[in-house]
């Protein structure tokens, strides 16, 4: 008879065995694709809280143990100033996983809340330049945060309904205000269903939405919210009902675009018309 396995083990055989096709693969996927970690990097695997992120570790930590290409890996959490409740979860679940996280403070909600035009901006903003500097004074080249599939998709779909551009979300990107550094997305090709599969079929729960602008997400019974995204998850919903690959229809269209069909374009800050070329 064998011994009893931890949590943390029964998660990490489930990513490799029962949810290999839906998760392992995926990220593997992604990592070669857009070749996301080379060798000699040092991968700063940001920690929000969340079910995303949380998995990222994971995948990143099992990718750390079987590659043959040898990389380093630090899991940093930033608190941007948590309530008890949220940091004391992350920390648990951290411990739980089996996730080694470096826990760093900060007072971007505070900062956030004193502005009234434009909070969430400033407050992603804040977030992205905290967590490259404090990467950096780590030794990491790269930071890993832990957008999926459906961000993708459903970030494409808002910038072309409400800010009138076809704007997608790379799955890499390099840093402009801090030379040599690079954002990498590696759930990039991961659908967001799966990973909830995942959390529930192991029976995590994670913290959802920790700022109290959006709070509504995390008392919301469907893990949404009020929001513009909401109504784009519920459109896609809605389309998946008559066609089961709308989701992966629209992802693999990002890589498939006809720019020769497009009246005009913009690149590297430029605008461009189908004239100049006509």
């Amino acid at each position: 008879m064998g011994r009893e396995l931890s949590p943390h083990e029964i998660a990490e055989r489930s990513i490799i065995k029962k949810y290999r096709k839906q998760l392992w693969a995926p990220f593997i996927a992604a990592v070669k694709r857009y070749e996301l970690i080379n060798e000699g990097d040092r991968v700063a695997v940001c920690i929000s809280g969340g079910k995303d992120s949380m998995l990222m570790a994971k995948l990143i930590q099992e990718l750390h143990r079987h590659s043959d290409v040898p990389f380093e890996a630090v899991y940093m959490v930033m608190d941007p100033g948590y309530n008890a409740v949220n940091r004391a979860k992350i920390e648990s679940n951290a411990a739980l996983l089996n996730i080694p996280v470096q826990i760093f403070e900060s007072n971007i909600f505070d900062v956030a809340d004193s502005v009234t035009d434009s909070p969430c901006y400033l407050c992603a903003r804040m977030r992205r330049g905290f967590l490259y500097n404090k990467a950096r004074e780590l030794g990491c080249n790269k930071i890993a945060l832990g957008h999926h599939l459906n961000d993708v998709i459903e970030t494409t779909i808002m910038a072309m309904f409400y800010s009138s551009q076809l704007q997608g979300m790379m799955p890499k990107l390099h840093s402009l205000n801090f030379p040599g550094m690079e954002l990498i997305r590696p759930l990039y090709c991961v659908k967001e269903e799966d990973i909830i599969a995942w959390c529930r079929y192991n029976s995590l729960e994670f913290i959802q939405c920790a700022c109290h602008f959006t709070d509504s997400v995390a008392h919301s019974a469907d893990g949404i919210g009020e929001s513009k995204r909401k109504e784009i998850k519920e459109l896609i919903r809605s389309l998946k009902e008559g066609n089961p690959d709308i989701e992966q229809s629209i992802f693999n269209a990002l890589h498939a675009v006809c720019i020769e069909t497009f009246p005009a374009w913009k690149e590297k800050g430029q605008q461009h018309s189908f004239l100049e070329n006509y």
